[in-house]
């Protein structure tokens, strides 16, 4: 996910006749690879897009339950509810707003246009298919797994604020960042605008999803407050999760569909060459979010004695943003390095957010913003074709937009509607006082 749309997948057959799409950026400079037809590379490559799209849309189960695991047990179902209707939400806004936003007519701008996106015509035949091989892949298979992207962003932003926000305001926030916010801030590198034209280079999207989301998150929770009790009489009280396992079952699967988030960003399966990087792909996003575990056990042990386990889970998931702006160009031990300063920074800045009075219940501020910011910036440490300024330039901009439209809407949200709960519906629980639905409806019953 590098190239504007109209560059990112194209044939080569008025070179050949036989269609190659256009690899990631870092892949220009690779040897012409041989040839396949035309509409195998379309099939191949709208394979890719779809197996990584339900592999990314799998992700929002991860969420789920990393956020069900890591909640108290009477706001699980809050958190159960409002995932999958972020969803939900995220998938009718891109297809009625975002999309458009983001890739058409961008053209070296700041966004793109308005307008609904229309799929391929059902029972493509003749003319017709072979005018639409041109683009390399099915328009509905590109939409689908840009749409998946976008849920993620909003699902950071869920973790963050939970247990003392209000459903409908956090809803109507999803609306704001998945059509509006997030489209237009990816338009100036995916959709080939500004920054594009600069050379920034963020392959699946460490600052353009994660940090995206990590910003939004850092504006809710600053504007939200604290949870009630948290930070009383000049001290940290932690506030346990209501399930382990459940926190654990929510990162592996993260982690399984991080393959498709990753792996299908490199945009074709039409040559040997990419196929290749695809596996390469696959096989550093895993040591980077090996990396990051055992980095983080590491420093536990070493700073406390003791190892927090949600600490090292979030080490997982921060190996794996890290790498996320870059997962074809390092070496091996450049992966490992890259996934471990992501561990590294989320025992550090845990501790740092609580001393700020930041309340981040999932840990998804140092995970996604912090460890995005981290992997995009270390892009030039493997890509020699970016550099640290523009790079620099993109972290700036990306974060100054995020923040500042991020803190408009939940100021106007709270003026408005009110975007927190009183602090009695915190006490008995979101479950009970917002929805009604307990999740663990047997727990204190005799």
């Amino acid at each position: 996910m590098i190239l504007s749309k109209p560059f990112r997948l194209g044939l080569a057959a008025a070179a050949t006749s036989a269609l190659l799409a256009v690899p990631a950026l870092a892949q220009e400079a690779a040897a012409p690879a041989p040839a396949v037809s035309a509409d195998v590379a379309y099939i191949l490559n709208t394979l890719l897009f779809l197996i990584g799209g339900f592999l990314v849309m799998w992700m929002a189960a991860g969420f789920a339950m990393l956020e069900a695991g890591l909640v108290r047990s009477k706001n699980v179902s809050m958190q159960s509810l409002k995932n999958i209707a972020l969803y939900s939400i995220a998938g009718i806004m891109y297809w009625a707003i975002g999309y458009n936003l983001m890739y058409t007519g961008v053209d070296g701008g700041f966004m793109g246009s308005f307008g609904t996106y229309g799929f391929d015509p059902v029972g493509l035949e003749g003319a017709d298919s072979a005018a639409l091989l041109e683009t390399g892949y099915s328009t509905a298979s590109d939409w689908f797994f840009q749409m998946v992207f976008v849920a993620t962003a909003a699902s950071i932003v869920s973790g963050t604020v939970a247990e003392r926000v209000r459903l409908w305001p956090f809803l109507v926030f999803v609306v704001m960042l998945t059509g509006f916010i997030y489209p237009i801030a990816g338009s100036w590198q995916w959709g080939g605008g500004w920054l594009a034209e600069r050379g920034f280079s963020d392959f699946a999207g460490s600052t353009l999803v994660h940090s995206v989301g990590g910003w939004a998150a850092l504006a809710g929770a600053i504007v939200i407050g604290a949870r009630t009790g948290k930070y009383e009489g000049g001290a940290v009280h932690p506030m346990p999760g209501s399930s382990i396992p459940l926190a654990t079952l929510g990162t592996f699967i993260l982690w399984l569909g991080w393959f498709g988030f990753n792996g299908a960003s490199q945009l074709a399966m039409g040559t040997i060459s990419d196929v290749s990087d695809v596996s390469r792909i696959f096989a550093n996003t895993n040591l980077a979010a090996a990396a990051g575990v055992v980095t983080t056990l590491v420093l536990l042990q070493l700073l406390y004695k003791k190892i927090d386990v949600t600490m090292v889970l979030n080490g997982a998931l921060a190996g794996l943003v890290s790498i996320t702006a870059e997962p074809l160009a390092p070496a091996v031990w450049q992966a490992l390095l890259i996934g471990a300063v992501g561990g590294g920074i989320v025992v550090f800045a845990v501790p740092l957010l609580d001393k700020l009075k930041i309340d981040d219940v999932v840990g998804a501020i140092p995970v996604h913003l912090l460890a995005g910011i981290w992997g995009t910036m270390i892009v030039p440490f493997s890509n020699t074709g970016t550099n640290y300024v523009t790079q620099f330039i993109g972290v700036l901009a990306y974060g100054t937009f995020t923040l500042a439209c991020s803190f408009i809407v939940w100021f106007v949200l709270k003026a408005a509607m009110g975007v927190r709960t009183s602090a009695e519906e915190e006490m008995m629980g979101l479950d009970k006082a917002e929805i009604g639905v307990e999740a663990y409806p047997e727990f204190g019953r005799g």
